[in-house]
Protein backbone atom coordinates (compact mmCIF):
# COMPACT_ATOMS: atom_id res chain seq x y z
CA UNK A 1 0.00 0.00 0.00
CA UNK A 2 1.88 3.42 -1.18
CA UNK A 3 2.14 5.81 1.44
CA UNK A 4 0.60 9.66 2.07
CA UNK A 5 2.90 12.46 1.00
CA UNK A 6 3.82 14.49 4.31
CA UNK A 7 0.91 16.71 5.25
CA UNK A 8 0.76 19.34 8.26
CA UNK A 9 -2.68 19.71 10.21
CA UNK A 10 -2.56 23.55 10.40
CA UNK A 11 -3.28 25.90 7.38
CA UNK A 12 0.99 26.45 7.18
CA UNK A 13 3.18 25.14 4.17
CA UNK A 14 4.68 22.06 3.68
CA UNK A 15 8.35 21.55 5.50
CA UNK A 16 9.27 19.35 2.68
CA UNK A 17 7.65 18.37 -0.63
CA UNK A 18 8.87 15.65 -3.05
CA UNK A 19 7.77 16.50 -6.73
CA UNK A 20 5.93 13.60 -8.54
CA UNK A 21 5.38 15.75 -11.39
CA UNK A 22 7.53 17.88 -13.30
CA UNK A 23 8.30 20.79 -11.32
CA UNK A 24 7.17 22.85 -14.02
CA UNK A 25 4.12 21.61 -15.17
CA UNK A 26 2.12 25.01 -14.39
CA UNK A 27 4.99 27.27 -15.54
CA UNK A 28 3.56 30.78 -16.15
CA UNK A 29 0.26 29.60 -15.73
CA UNK A 30 -2.30 32.02 -13.04
CA UNK A 31 -4.57 30.07 -11.05
CA UNK A 32 -7.63 31.98 -9.47
CA UNK A 33 -8.95 30.02 -6.19
CA UNK A 34 -11.64 30.68 -3.56
CA UNK A 35 -11.65 29.53 -0.35
CA UNK A 36 -7.52 29.76 -0.68
CA UNK A 37 -6.56 30.91 2.44
CA UNK A 38 -7.21 27.71 4.69
CA UNK A 39 -7.70 24.28 4.16
CA UNK A 40 -7.82 22.29 0.89
CA UNK A 41 -7.64 25.46 -1.12
CA UNK A 42 -4.75 27.03 0.95
CA UNK A 43 -2.89 23.66 0.25
CA UNK A 44 -3.86 23.75 -3.63
CA UNK A 45 -2.40 27.17 -4.14
CA UNK A 46 1.15 25.80 -2.80
CA UNK A 47 0.93 22.85 -4.45
CA UNK A 48 0.06 25.07 -7.55
CA UNK A 49 2.85 27.42 -6.81
CA UNK A 50 5.66 25.04 -6.13
CA UNK A 51 5.11 23.66 -9.59
CA UNK A 52 5.69 27.42 -11.47
CA UNK A 53 2.06 28.82 -11.06
CA UNK A 54 1.19 32.38 -9.70
CA UNK A 55 -2.06 31.99 -8.15
CA UNK A 56 -4.75 34.74 -6.64
CA UNK A 57 -6.90 33.46 -3.45
CA UNK A 58 -9.65 35.05 -2.60
CA UNK A 59 -12.67 35.09 0.22
CA UNK A 60 -14.86 37.05 2.67
CA UNK A 61 -11.56 37.65 5.21
CA UNK A 62 -8.95 39.46 3.70
CA UNK A 63 -6.50 39.10 6.75
CA UNK A 64 -6.61 35.36 6.65
CA UNK A 65 -5.91 35.28 2.99
CA UNK A 66 -2.98 38.45 3.22
CA UNK A 67 -1.65 36.16 6.17
CA UNK A 68 -2.13 33.17 3.61
CA UNK A 69 -0.16 35.05 0.55
CA UNK A 70 2.84 35.71 2.58
CA UNK A 71 3.34 32.14 4.10
CA UNK A 72 2.85 30.67 0.69
CA UNK A 73 5.35 33.61 -1.27
CA UNK A 74 7.90 32.55 1.49
CA UNK A 75 7.96 29.20 0.82
CA UNK A 76 7.32 29.01 -2.91
CA UNK A 77 9.05 32.15 -4.41
CA UNK A 78 6.07 32.55 -6.45
CA UNK A 79 3.58 35.33 -6.81
CA UNK A 80 0.18 35.11 -4.62
CA UNK A 81 -2.04 38.20 -4.54
CA UNK A 82 -4.69 38.05 -1.83
CA UNK A 83 -8.12 39.58 -2.32
CA UNK A 84 -11.39 39.58 -1.07
CA UNK A 85 -14.90 38.97 -2.34
CA UNK A 86 -18.16 37.43 -1.56
CA UNK A 87 -18.74 34.45 -4.05
CA UNK A 88 -22.45 35.63 -3.37
CA UNK A 89 -22.50 38.81 -4.52
CA UNK A 90 -21.46 39.12 -8.40
CA UNK A 91 -20.22 42.73 -7.92
CA UNK A 92 -17.30 41.77 -5.51
CA UNK A 93 -16.42 38.96 -7.53
CA UNK A 94 -15.97 41.22 -10.94
CA UNK A 95 -13.88 43.67 -8.66
CA UNK A 96 -11.64 40.22 -7.76
CA UNK A 97 -11.35 39.17 -11.03
CA UNK A 98 -10.60 42.86 -12.17
CA UNK A 99 -8.02 43.43 -10.34
CA UNK A 100 -6.66 39.90 -11.02
CA UNK A 101 -6.18 40.17 -14.39
CA UNK A 102 -4.65 43.70 -13.96
CA UNK A 103 -1.91 42.11 -11.66
CA UNK A 104 -1.18 39.26 -13.51
CA UNK A 105 -2.54 39.78 -16.92
CA UNK A 106 -4.19 36.23 -17.42
CA UNK A 107 -6.17 33.14 -15.36
CA UNK A 108 -5.62 30.46 -16.75
CA UNK A 109 -6.86 28.05 -14.20
CA UNK A 110 -10.11 28.69 -11.41
CA UNK A 111 -10.69 26.50 -8.68
CA UNK A 112 -13.90 26.63 -6.56
CA UNK A 113 -13.53 26.23 -3.18
CA UNK A 114 -15.64 28.46 -1.39
CA UNK A 115 -17.62 26.56 1.09
CA UNK A 116 -20.48 26.66 4.30
CA UNK A 117 -21.22 23.44 5.97
CA UNK A 118 -22.45 22.68 9.67
CA UNK A 119 -24.13 19.74 11.14
CA UNK A 120 -27.45 19.74 11.31
CA UNK A 121 -30.99 17.58 10.88
CA UNK A 122 -33.29 18.79 7.93
CA UNK A 123 -35.96 18.92 10.22
CA UNK A 124 -34.26 21.77 12.48
CA UNK A 125 -32.63 23.81 9.72
CA UNK A 126 -33.45 27.11 9.19
CA UNK A 127 -34.61 27.84 6.35
CA UNK A 128 -31.80 30.63 6.00
CA UNK A 129 -29.55 28.26 6.78
CA UNK A 130 -30.29 26.25 4.09
CA UNK A 131 -30.12 28.69 1.59
CA UNK A 132 -26.80 30.55 3.05
CA UNK A 133 -25.38 27.11 2.03
CA UNK A 134 -27.02 26.83 -1.16
CA UNK A 135 -26.02 30.44 -1.98
CA UNK A 136 -22.10 29.54 -1.40
CA UNK A 137 -21.91 26.61 -2.31
CA UNK A 138 -23.63 26.53 -5.46
CA UNK A 139 -25.32 30.15 -6.79
CA UNK A 140 -21.51 31.11 -5.46
CA UNK A 141 -19.48 28.26 -8.09
CA UNK A 142 -22.11 29.78 -10.82
CA UNK A 143 -21.19 33.36 -9.93
CA UNK A 144 -17.29 32.91 -9.82
CA UNK A 145 -17.33 31.02 -13.39
CA UNK A 146 -19.83 33.03 -15.23
CA UNK A 147 -17.83 36.43 -13.67
CA UNK A 148 -14.65 34.41 -15.01
CA UNK A 149 -16.07 33.42 -18.12
CA UNK A 150 -17.07 36.99 -19.39
CA UNK A 151 -13.80 38.11 -18.63
CA UNK A 152 -11.49 36.13 -19.90
CA UNK A 153 -12.15 32.50 -20.39
CA UNK A 154 -14.53 32.50 -23.04
CA UNK A 155 -11.66 34.61 -25.30
CA UNK A 156 -8.48 32.47 -23.75
CA UNK A 157 -9.93 29.11 -22.78
CA UNK A 158 -8.82 27.61 -19.61
CA UNK A 159 -9.72 25.01 -16.43
CA UNK A 160 -12.30 25.49 -13.85
CA UNK A 161 -12.34 23.05 -11.31
CA UNK A 162 -15.06 22.98 -8.84
CA UNK A 163 -14.47 21.21 -5.28
CA UNK A 164 -17.54 19.05 -4.38
CA UNK A 165 -18.16 15.76 -2.46
CA UNK A 166 -19.43 12.83 -1.39
CA UNK A 167 -22.38 13.49 0.76
CA UNK A 168 -25.48 12.77 -1.59
CA UNK A 169 -23.69 9.60 -2.83
CA UNK A 170 -26.09 7.71 -0.59
CA UNK A 171 -27.68 10.08 1.58
CA UNK A 172 -25.93 11.32 4.64
CA UNK A 173 -27.96 12.24 7.68
CA UNK A 174 -26.90 16.33 9.41
CA UNK A 175 -25.95 17.15 5.40
CA UNK A 176 -29.02 17.92 3.49
CA UNK A 177 -28.36 21.38 2.75
CA UNK A 178 -24.37 20.41 1.97
CA UNK A 179 -25.39 17.49 -0.34
CA UNK A 180 -28.08 19.41 -2.25
CA UNK A 181 -25.57 22.27 -2.57
CA UNK A 182 -22.43 19.70 -3.97
CA UNK A 183 -25.15 17.72 -5.62
CA UNK A 184 -26.01 20.62 -7.97
CA UNK A 185 -22.59 21.95 -8.52
CA UNK A 186 -21.74 18.42 -9.81
CA UNK A 187 -24.63 18.64 -12.45
CA UNK A 188 -23.40 22.13 -12.92
CA UNK A 189 -20.21 20.54 -14.20
CA UNK A 190 -21.61 18.40 -16.80
CA UNK A 191 -23.58 21.76 -18.20
CA UNK A 192 -20.72 23.85 -18.20
CA UNK A 193 -18.44 21.35 -19.88
CA UNK A 194 -20.94 20.85 -22.66
CA UNK A 195 -21.77 24.08 -22.85
CA UNK A 196 -18.30 25.69 -22.54
CA UNK A 197 -15.99 23.10 -24.49
CA UNK A 198 -16.00 24.44 -27.50
CA UNK A 199 -14.06 27.65 -25.95
CA UNK A 200 -11.40 25.44 -25.19
CA UNK A 201 -12.50 25.22 -21.60
CA UNK A 202 -12.69 22.04 -19.19
CA UNK A 203 -14.57 21.64 -16.43
CA UNK A 204 -14.81 19.25 -13.73
CA UNK A 205 -15.52 18.34 -10.09
CA UNK A 206 -12.96 17.24 -7.26
CA UNK A 207 -14.93 15.59 -4.57
CA UNK A 208 -13.22 15.05 -1.45
CA UNK A 209 -13.75 12.12 0.77
CA UNK A 210 -12.72 12.93 4.69
CA UNK A 211 -9.35 14.47 4.80
CA UNK A 212 -7.29 15.53 7.73
CA UNK A 213 -6.07 18.65 8.97
CA UNK A 214 -9.66 20.43 7.40
CA UNK A 215 -12.35 22.91 9.36
CA UNK A 216 -14.67 20.09 7.72
CA UNK A 217 -12.78 17.26 9.83
CA UNK A 218 -12.56 19.60 12.57
CA UNK A 219 -16.22 20.67 12.34
CA UNK A 220 -17.86 17.99 11.22
CA UNK A 221 -15.96 14.92 12.37
CA UNK A 222 -17.94 13.64 15.57
CA UNK A 223 -16.55 11.27 17.86
CA UNK A 224 -13.17 10.42 16.78
CA UNK A 225 -14.06 6.96 17.72
CA UNK A 226 -16.57 6.54 15.35
CA UNK A 227 -14.25 7.61 13.02
CA UNK A 228 -11.86 5.56 13.79
CA UNK A 229 -13.97 2.55 13.17
CA UNK A 230 -15.08 4.15 9.95
CA UNK A 231 -11.39 4.59 8.63
CA UNK A 232 -10.56 0.61 9.38
CA UNK A 233 -13.64 -0.31 6.88
CA UNK A 234 -12.67 1.60 4.34
CA UNK A 235 -10.71 0.25 1.40
CA UNK A 236 -7.23 2.11 2.20
CA UNK A 237 -8.34 2.00 5.84
CA UNK A 238 -7.22 5.38 7.08
CA UNK A 239 -8.18 9.63 6.34
CA UNK A 240 -6.70 11.90 2.96
CA UNK A 241 -4.76 14.63 3.35
CA UNK A 242 -4.44 17.97 1.84
CA UNK A 243 -1.51 17.45 -0.25
CA UNK A 244 -3.16 14.70 -1.87
CA UNK A 245 -6.10 16.63 -2.86
CA UNK A 246 -4.40 19.02 -4.04
CA UNK A 247 -2.20 16.92 -5.98
CA UNK A 248 -5.87 15.83 -7.80
CA UNK A 249 -6.34 19.03 -8.48
CA UNK A 250 -2.57 19.75 -10.09
CA UNK A 251 -3.90 16.86 -12.75
CA UNK A 252 -6.79 18.20 -13.40
CA UNK A 253 -5.52 21.93 -13.90
CA UNK A 254 -2.38 20.36 -15.91
CA UNK A 255 -2.01 19.21 -19.57
CA UNK A 256 -2.37 15.48 -18.51
CA UNK A 257 -6.11 16.08 -18.24
CA UNK A 258 -6.30 17.65 -21.75
CA UNK A 259 -8.75 15.77 -22.81
CA UNK A 260 -10.88 15.39 -19.46
CA UNK A 261 -13.99 17.45 -18.88
CA UNK A 262 -17.54 17.02 -17.40
CA UNK A 263 -16.23 14.46 -14.76
CA UNK A 264 -16.19 14.08 -11.10
CA UNK A 265 -12.76 13.00 -9.76
CA UNK A 266 -13.63 10.99 -6.32
CA UNK A 267 -10.48 11.50 -3.90
CA UNK A 268 -11.60 9.61 -1.09
CA UNK A 269 -9.63 6.43 -0.60
CA UNK A 270 -13.05 4.48 -1.43
CA UNK A 271 -14.62 5.33 1.85
CA UNK A 272 -18.16 6.16 0.56
CA UNK A 273 -18.60 2.49 -1.03
CA UNK A 274 -17.70 1.31 2.10
CA UNK A 275 -18.06 3.73 5.34
CA UNK A 276 -21.51 2.95 7.60
CA UNK A 277 -23.82 5.35 6.92
CA UNK A 278 -25.17 4.56 10.64
CA UNK A 279 -28.53 7.54 10.20
CA UNK A 280 -30.03 6.66 13.15
CA UNK A 281 -26.91 6.49 15.41
CA UNK A 282 -26.21 9.75 14.32
CA UNK A 283 -29.35 11.38 14.60
CA UNK A 284 -29.84 9.94 18.20
CA UNK A 285 -32.75 7.33 17.39
CA UNK A 286 -31.85 3.84 19.23
CA UNK A 287 -33.72 0.91 17.26
CA UNK A 288 -34.62 -2.29 18.32
CA UNK A 289 -35.38 -5.50 16.20
CA UNK A 290 -39.07 -6.20 15.62
CA UNK A 291 -41.04 -8.47 17.84
CA UNK A 292 -43.00 -10.89 15.16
Amino acid sequence: MSRPPPDVATDDCLRSYNYLFSPDILRDKVAFITGGGSGIGFRIAEIFMRHGCQTVIASRNQQRVSDAAKKLIAATGQQCLALSLDVRDPQTITVAVDKALKTCGKIDILINGAAGNFLCAASNISFNAYKTVIDIDTIGTFNVSKVMFEKYLRDHGGVIINITATLDYRGQVLQVHAGTAKAAVDAMTRHLAVEWGHHNIRVNSLAPGPISGTEGMRRLGGQKTNWDRNILRSPLQRLGNKTEIAHAALYLASPLASFVTGTVLVVDGGSWLTSANDSMKLLGIETYPSKL
